[in-house]
């Protein structure tokens, strides 16, 4: 009992040690607050208050009055390059550079600011050399991230590769995924210029890379197919269904003209319905509505787009419902669906977009990397319409 009393009159005497430490700290705050000019709380009230031309005009004032405020040239010129004014931004920090008295630290930093304000001028070269003489400093693992952005502008992807091994290397997290596309970036471009061999190569590093890296995958088969194994090719792309079924939507088309080519294209159409029955895809569902029109018939490919719309219904599947009743509707009625299939496939220009998930960039083309925010792998493999149905 005399302990446990011990301990409550001990409560007063901690919380009388709590309220002296703030009392000091607050003092001190004020102090130091007293120090700083005036004109940077104007500022610094006018960015609050989104007004970033008079924040400007209130720190250049400061600068001129203290030109040796180091801080205060950083903030100005992080603003000039959030406007757009690189030419003002860099010459801010060359400004800080060239002071004889500045901190290594400060200088590391402002050094790294020049590199960006480069680098947001489209100043590549000189973005690169500046960037490069950080990489060993304590901007080391930024310089690096920046100069992987600068070789992949330039498409230059042996350096782009170099770069984020090194990221890896420093403990920047993996880089795995991005290095598999930059070889298959690489590999593309040799197929285009017919070096089979060499693209095979490369996509070789890139599934060493990331094995289950679709791109890689589906430009394997198209390399097969370049050396005549179209055997050997439908072998490479059906494994694109192991790795991610919705991604199957790429490669349809693929996969029926390689059936086609081999004599059997029934089974590259029963192999297409089974991936159509396992994820639902409008660009799958196009595929195979041609292939069983041209084999079957109409009412046949009717069937398939009604089963279609019943388990996932879209605008983009009733677009292709009208085309396939058009063909035997009666003369009498075909004006009038033409004219209802004009209007839905208006509407369907506007939905058949692939939707970058980390930016919301939307394009009519299926990118590998996105074009907004240059982020890879960032598309899902199917049309925006088909999301909002799912979500």
């Amino acid at each position: 009992m005399e302990f446990e009393l011990f301990w409550l009159l001990g409560i007063p005497v901690f919380f009388g040690l709590g309220w002296l430490a703030a009392r000091v700290d607050i003092r001190q705050l004020m102090a130091e607050s007293r120090t700083l000019p005036r004109g940077y709380f104007k500022g610094l009230n006018l960015l609050l208050n989104d007004q970033p031309d008079k924040a400007i005009d209130a720190f250049i004032e400061i600068v001129r009055l203290d030109p040796e405020s180091a801080d205060m040239h950083f903030a100005l010129g992080n603003l000039f390059r959030r406007r757009g004014e690189t030419e003002r931004a860099i010459r801010v920090h060359q400004n800080l550079l060239a002071r004889p008295d500045l901190p290594q630290e400060q200088k590391e930093h402002a050094e790294y600011e020049l590199g960006v304000d480069y680098l947001k001028a489209g100043l590549l070269d000189r973005a690169e050399e500046t960037f490069n003489r950080l990489i060993n400093g304590q901007y080391g693992a930024q310089a690096r991230r920046q100069l992987l952005e600068i070789f992949q502008r330039e498409k230059e992807w042996p350096r782009a590769i170099e770069s984020a091994m090194g990221l890896q290397e420093s403990g920047a997290g993996s880089r795995q995924k991005e290095i598999a596309q930059f070889y298959c970036e690489m590999a593309q471009d040799a197929l285009v210029h017919l070096h089979v061999d060499e693209a095979m190569a490369l996509l070789d590093k890139s599934l060493a890379a990331d094995r289950n890296n679709v791109r890689a995958t589906i430009l394997t088969g198209d390399a097969q197919l370049a050396k005549d194994d179209v055997e050997g090719a439908l072998l490479t792309w059906r494994r694109v269904e192991q790795i991610s079924v919705p991604h199957t939507a790429l490669v349809a088309q693929r996969i029926m003209d390689g059936y086609r080519k081999v004599g059997r294209p029934q089974e590259g159409v029963n192999l297409l319905k089974s991936y159509l029955e396992q994820a639902s895809s409008i660009d799958l569902l196009e595929v195979v509505y041609k292939e069983v029109m041209e084999l079957h018939g109409v009412a046949e490919a009717k069937e398939l787009v009604v089963n279609e719309l019943r388990r996932t219904p879209t605008l983009l599947g009733l677009d292709r419902l009208l085309e396939a009743r058009m063909v035997d509707a009666p003369a009498a009625i075909v004006s009038e669906l033409s004219m209802v299939k004009n209007l839905v496939h208006g509407y369907t220009q506007k939905l058949a977009r692939y939707q970058c998930s980390h930016c919301g960039f939307k394009a009519r083309q299926f990118y590998w990397q996105c074009p907004g925010c240059s982020r890879w792998e960032t598309y899902p493999p199917r049309r925006t319409e088909e999301l909002n149905v799912m979500n």
